[in-house]
């Protein structure tokens, strides 16, 4: 819809023009003049302008007691106390003898709020990220947060250069239209990823790792060369992932730098990494404080070998198939801790898998919920755990797993 000349131009000016008028009240009342030393007794408090707001609610605000004296920086102050409830477009107090007038002009009620300008985003998904809401009582301050709101929308679409404009127009009965005017811009591609720190693996190699990827021929299609926020924590993982696999137990990315081209039409983002020396497994040993544990049988069970390159996932694996071989033998409450110690000047990590007893929590209730179509009793049959079972996160794991090898979820 067209805004109109009726059309507020901006919400943002009037508010700093407000807060200026209110501002140089303070200053003559409190510079320090004769209005500054001047004192009321007021016998009778009048409040005008009010529809939807209480007489008395706005006399609890300005906290004036009818016969107290009053001064003139605390009538000031009663003043900003009424503004600051977020309640009212102007407040103004004016002394008349014995009587103080107290004027308000409430803030209007949102009538209908619109988008205009949007193609990318429609109005259902903005509708969704801002606050303001229809048949309520319009805030500018709001307003002005949810124009924060839209611009963060669109920033995860990869369009840092929208711009949201907040327009009122005024209705009868004292309803405005909010309207969010948007320049969508356009789209932020990456322009370039880069890497400081890495020895061992070469830029090309490390961006294919990552989700996110460099703007190339095929822009058009990859949706994952925009610039989003939250994809920069995913590629931190995929990173971490990538070189503890190859044995960096040590490696880190230490910080993440992202920067906008002066044109802003592309970012930079840089990645410094600490790659770390490169491990192998040393010394494999296995140690247990359950008395009824077999440990040679547990020992044999190991297939993690010396020389072997690190991985986190090798070690998992261990532990799982040592749990498993517990469970196995109806050993309640077995838990197997890795304990890895450094060699450096070896580049070895000696690993003892520590066979302890873990806490005694029960499987009190199992519950399944969200499935509309599919029987509980088919998804229980893949649960390997049942009310009043010793609980065990391997074989609530392992049951996830069945349950998704249905193909049903």
């Amino acid at each position: 819809m067209s805004v109109g000349p009726r059309a507020t131009p901006s919400i943002r000016p009037r508010l700093l023009a407000q807060t200026a008028v209110a501002a140089l009240i303070s200053a003559l009342l409190l510079s320090g003049g004769p209005a500054a030393a001047q004192t009321y007794a007021f016998e009778s408090v009048q409040v005008g302008g009010n529809q939807r707001i209480e007489s008395g609610t706005i006399l609890t605000y300005a906290g004036i007691v009818r016969g107290e004296p009053v001064t003139a920086g605390e009538l000031n102050a009663a003043s900003q106390r009424i503004r600051e409830s977020g309640l009212f477009e102007s407040v103004e107090l004016v002394p008349q003898g014995n009587t103080l007038i107290i004027t308000v002009t409430e803030f209007p009620t949102i009538n209908r709020i619109s988008f205009e300008g949007n193609r990318r985003v429609n109005d259902e998904q903005l509708a969704g990220v801002i606050r303001s809401t229809e048949r309520r009582v319009f805030s500018p301050s709001q307003a002005e947060a949810d124009v924060d709101s839209i611009i963060e929308a669109y920033v995860t679409e990869g369009r840092v250069n929208a711009q949201v404009t907040p327009k009122i127009i005024r209705r009868a009965d004292n309803r405005v239209d909010l309207v969010f005017e948007i320049a969508e811009g356009g789209v932020t591609e990456i322009g370039r990823i880069s890497f400081v720190g890495n020895r061992d693996f070469s830029d090309r190699r490390l961006r294919g790792v990552l989700e996110t990827k460099q703007a190339g021929a095929l822009s058009f299609i990859i949706r994952s060369d925009t610039f989003v926020a939250d994809r920069i924590a995913q590629d931190r993982q995929l990173l971490a992932d990538f070189y503890m696999s190859r044995g960096y137990a040590d490696f880190a990315v230490q910080s993440v730098d992202v920067a906008l081209t002066r044109e802003r039409d592309a970012f930079g983002i840089t990645f410094n990494v600490v790659e770390g020396q490169r491990y192998r497994i040393g010394e494999v040993t296995l140690s247990s404080a359950i008395p009824e544990v077999d440990t040679a049988r547990y020992r044999d069970a190991i297939r993690l070998g010396r020389g072997t390159v690190y991985s986190p996932v090798a070690i998992d694996n261990e532990v799982t198939r040592l749990e498993e071989l517990g469970f196995d033998e109806g050993i309640a409450f077995l838990r197997v801790e890795p304990r890895i110690t450094r060699d450096e000047r070896n580049g070895l990590l000696n690993v003892e898998f520590a066979i302890v007893r873990g806490p005694r929590v029960f499987v009190e209730r199992i519950d399944i919920e969200g499935n509309t179509t599919t029987l509980d009793r088919v998804i229980r049959n893949q649960v390997q755990q049942v009310e009043g079972d010793p609980f065990n996160p391997r074989a609530i794991r392992a049951s996830a797993d069945r349950i998704r090898a249905l193909d049903f979820f």
